[in-house]
């Protein structure tokens, strides 16, 4: 940026605790129209803290520091924009006068802060916030305001949808579209918002490589296009030196480093090493059974949709299975269906409880019903009871009476089981949800299904937030938990190096079908030039970043 432009956005020593634990401190920066600031940390680091505080959200007030947006102000019609001297108004044309507003400092109803947050947008992390039974067109609409005539909605939904190349998913129903398309929905619908200041919390962390960075481009032609400004937070170094002009590193809420995005993320790269003995399981007898499966929806609109076509495929106990693929790929499909969630369309999905297989198809406690209680699940889209502690959101999940002490203690083991150290675990124990980072939040989550002791495990793209560090604890725990617990896992990924660092066999589906199957090593051989670039891993794309 010119060194004359304009400050737009300034953090000025910003701290923020919650119930007496500091999360961030004395936290500053500045942003300039058009400008973007990467925040890379792990996971509870304090990155979404601060992004929520640029927002104005309820309960988020710093306990010291400022947050100023220097904007053109209106006069006449009332509109703020990015900051230029000299600058008419774009709706009205009447000049414009620079005003500072003190967010945090100005009572919430002031006129001034309340247009400053409209012209906030945010984009979080898991966060699918679509109506689930209406057109993609239909919810680009509802962002749309009321004022606007049906011809304008129509020509600025269509070029939404082209941003973040989606026009040919128009008319499709939201809830049947896959992880990654409501994303980049959600995304389309933020920027029909017309903001200046826009927020990304994780806007890629579960996309595949492809979708993440369809997600990236429109991200940054959105603010070239609009002069506005972006704060973006994620643990990915290859995120952060796309997206950012600059980044600051934060660990515990302080800041570790801030500059230009390379020189910050080089230093962040973490890798993990598999034992033998992790490895040393003896793998049993086939535990799930796919035969010819088939998941197909009807519409009249689009016809009939193949979400899973013809798939077979084997598990076996104890096994690590993993089910590989780009965003729409099917892999969604097919992990519902094994966990009794989808009915099959056609074909058998199959699941053995002692010497007798169970139809997963088949309603019913003697159908599926049999089945379900021994199969634990984390979605993409996980909660926790907002209002109960860490401890009571684990121990709720047990599915019997113990001893309050007992079940703290399985609690705690299966806390340190995920990678949390003792000082974080006495941390949280008694927290709620909304006082913990999203990072934290998805950790127990995974918790609460292995605290079950179910036999089969399906994880829906598990480390898709996580950062580094935390990642390799997860893996560390799903390796151990099958060794330790017996535990059979299927894992939904597009994590090529989650998948290569667990799983023992692979299925690589597109266009809801198996296209190769076998070890992780001998998918990623089969795979073509162009392929391993989509899913190479981040530690080798950093590597090459920084060498460049």
């Amino acid at each position: 940026m010119p060194e004359d432009s304009e400050v737009f956005v300034t953090i000025d020593n910003i701290s923020k605790s919650f119930n007496g634990d500091l999360v961030l401190r004395d936290i500053s920066a500045t942003l300039t129209p058009g400008q973007t600031l990467g925040l890379i940390g792990r996971s509870g680091a304090g990155k979404s803290v601060l992004i929520h505080i640029l927002r104005g959200s309820n309960d988020y007030k710093p306990d010291k520091g400022r947050i100023i947006y220097r904007v053109n102000h209106c006069q006449k019609c009332g509109r703020i924009d990015v900051p230029k001297k000299g600058a008419s108004c774009v709706k009205c044309g009447s000049p414009t006068t620079i005003k500072e507003i003190d967010f945090w400092n100005l009572p919430e109803r002031d006129p001034l802060r309340m247009m400053m947050k409209e012209r906030i947008a945010i984009m979080l992390q898991r966060t699918f916030a679509l109506y689930g039974d209406s057109s993609v067109i239909e919810n680009l609409f509802e962002a749309f305001p009321p004022t606007m005539v049906d011809n304008e909605k129509v020509s600025r939904a269509i070029e939404l949808l082209k941003l973040v190349n989606l026009e040919h998913r128009t008319m499709h129903i939201a809830r049947d579209l896959s992880g990654g398309e409501k994303q980049r929905v959600v995304l389309a619908r933020q920027l029909a918002k017309e903001p200046i200041l826009f927020l990304a919390d994780e806007p890629t962390g579960t996309l595949d490589p492809q979708t993440a960075e369809m997600v990236h481009k429109a991200l940054i032609d959105a603010v070239k296009k609009n002069s506005m400004s972006m704060v973006v937070s994620s643990h990915w170094p290859k995120a952060i030196n796309r997206l950012a002009d600059k980044a600051l590193w934060l660990e515990s809420g302080e800041v570790m480093k801030k500059g230009l995005p390379k020189e910050v993320t080089k230093e962040f790269e973490v890798c993990f090493k598999k034992t033998e003995e992790m490895m040393n399981v003896e793998v049993g007898q086939p535990i799930i059974r796919v035969e010819n499966a088939k998941k197909y929806y009807y519409s009249i609109m689009r016809g009939v949709v193949k979400a899973v076509d013809d798939v077979s495929f084997d598990v076996n106990e104890k096994e690590i299975f993993g089910l590989v693929g780009l965003s729409g790929a099917g892999k969604t499909t097919m992990s519902r269906m094994i966990s009794g969630i989808t009915p099959a369309t056609g074909g058998m999905v199959s699941v053995r409880i002692g010497d007798e297989w169970i139809n997963m198809s088949e309603m019913g406690e003697f159908g599926r019903g049999r089945a379900t209680p021994y199969i634990g699940m984390l979605h993409q889209e996980y909660s926790l009871y907002p209002f109960n502690t860490v401890l009571q959101n684990l121990t709720i999940c047990i599915g019997m009476k113990l001893p309050a002490e007992l079940a703290k203690m399985k609690a705690i083991q299966v806390l340190l089981g995920i990678g949390f150290t003792s000082k974080e675990v006495d941390r949280m124990l008694y927290a709620y949800p909304d006082n913990l980072s999203v990072g934290e939040k998805q950790r127990i989550a995974l918790a609460r299904v292995l605290i079950q002791e179910p036999r089969i495990i399906l994880l829906d793209e598990p480390t898709g937030t996580m950062d580094p560090i935390t990642k390799n604890s997860v893996s560390r725990s799903v390796l151990m938990a099958r060794k330790e617990l017996n535990e059979t896992f299927i894992i939904v990924s597009h994590d090529m190096d989650f998948v290569l660092d667990c799983c023992d066999r692979v299925a690589l589906m597109k266009g809801g079908k198996v296209i190769a199957s076998g070890s992780p090593k001998e998918i990623v051989a089969t795979l073509t030039e162009g392929e391993l670039a989509e899913y190479a891993s981040c530690s080798e794309q950093a590597d090459s970043e920084g060498n460049e």
